[in-house]
This record gives C-alpha cells, structure tokens and sequence, in this order.
C-alpha cells in the first residue's frame, strides 16, 4: 500500500519492511529501481514529468527526509517510519553479505567508491564488493559493461537525483543487475569523507540541521523545507 505525499507515493514500511522488499525482488528477473525521496527530491518531482513518472514506477519508494514524514502528519495520511537511504543501504548489506549477493558502487570521485567499498567490507563480513566506478564518465557503454562484467546484482548509484534513476531507467536491463538503489551521496558517508549527525541528532530528526551547520552551502537548499511543508498545509486546506 502506497501513500501520496504532495505528488509522490511512497511505500509506507518500517526498514525491515523495506530490506524484506529489496531482498524478494533481488529474487525476481530485473532491473528493480529503489528510489529515496526526500522534500527537495519531491519538489523537484513535481516540476519535472519524467522523473515523477520513473518515482511512480519505481518498485520501493522510500520515505527517505524527515520532511516528508511532517508532511505525511500534516496531510493526515502518517507513514510508518522514516527510512533515511544511507540506513537502508547499511541493513541491505547485511542481508546482501548473509544471501551473497554482489554489489557495485556507482558514483562520487575518483577513489571515494574504492575507499568506501573497503569500509564496507570491514564492517559487514562477507559483503562482496564485486566493482566499483566513479560518477564522472561521459559514456555510459563503458560503465554498463564493467557491471555486467562484475555479475553484480546490486548497483548503489550515487550520481544525485534525478541523474542517478533516470541513468538506472535507461540502462540497467543491460547490466545484468537485479536491484538499483539510487543513493545521492551516500559514498562519500560510506567512505568517511562526509560525517554523519551524532545520534542524538539524527533520532531528533534534525540529522538536515546539523548537516547544514557543517556544510553552510547546503542551507540554500534547507531553506526549501519551510516551503514544502506550507505546500503541505495548501494541500490538506484543499482536501488533496
């Protein structure tokens, strides 16, 4: 069952939920696409017809900004859980290392996937990282055969929204792989290069906050949350 939020409609799961989804569709003939929507993503949605449509037909949406979940209060229409994209990956890999599955890293600079998939296998045993390749190509020939050379069956694609579902859309039946999850920035926290909000913080929902604070260039795009949220409101005035 999926609930609209302001044009987009997400799979309302808890994280188990959503890991025991990702795993059955690993199961499945693919390309599967988990999309990770957050406020700014939901705007961007709204103004861009193919991207809303590739959310729409995605297989796991996926409540991943705490402005989505005040929103869904907002509206009445209350998701389960919030189900931030860097945790759902965390907890895939574990079941990914248990299933031996293999996983390729799409995205950041040179070097980031290669760190970042040596700390993943640190910290979840039997995790294979079977290839990995930086975000700045010009052909994408290049990179879907180095997926389809390495059998993956998870590509984690971090090239930012909208590139990285529309590029999953566009190629992933030529890779081989099963499951895409597009995962913005996720590489350079998996790689240590970006610090994650001390826990405290992130159980606050405030994990956007201490971000902001850390990378003030990021406070232009925080300055859209008020926004989303009175868009909110508009809606549940209107009875949308």
């Amino acid at each position: 069952m999926r609930t609209e939020i302001l044009g987009v409609a997400f799979d309302n799961v808890t994280m188990e939920e959503a890991v025991d989804r990702a795993m059955e569709l690993l199961e499945q003939e693919g390309p599967h696409l988990v999309v990770t929507p957050n406020a700014e993503i939901v705007q961007q949605a709204q103004s861009d017809p193919e991207f809303s449509a590739l959310i729409a037909g995605a297989d796991l949406v996926l409540p991943d900004g705490v402005g989505v979940i005040y929103a869904s209060k907002i509206l009445k229409r209350p998701l389960k859980s919030r189900v931030p994209g860097v945790d759902f990956a965390a907890a895939l890999m574990d079941r990914m290392a248990a299933a031996g599955k293999r996983l390729f890293l799409l995205g950041a600079k040179p070097g980031v996937a290669e760190e970042a998939a040596r700390r993943m296998a640190a910290q979840h045993p039997g995790l294979m990282v079977c290839g990995t390749h930086d975000g700045y190509f010009h052909e994408d020939a290049p990179v879907v055969q180095a997926i389809r050379e390495a059998r993956a069956d998870v590509v984690f694609v971090c090239l930012g929204a909208p590139k990285q579902e529309k590029w999953s859309s566009a190629h992933g039946s030529q890779t081989g792989a099963r499951l895409f999850v597009g995962l913005g920035g996720s590489l350079d926290v998996f790689a240590g290069q970006v610090d994650r909000a001390p826990e405290i913080w992130q159980k606050l929902g405030m994990e956007w906050l201490y971000r902001a604070i850390r990378q003030p260039a990021r406070f232009k795009r925080v300055a859209k949350l008020p926004l989303f949220l009175c868009s909110a409101v508009g809606a549940r005035v209107k009875g949308k």
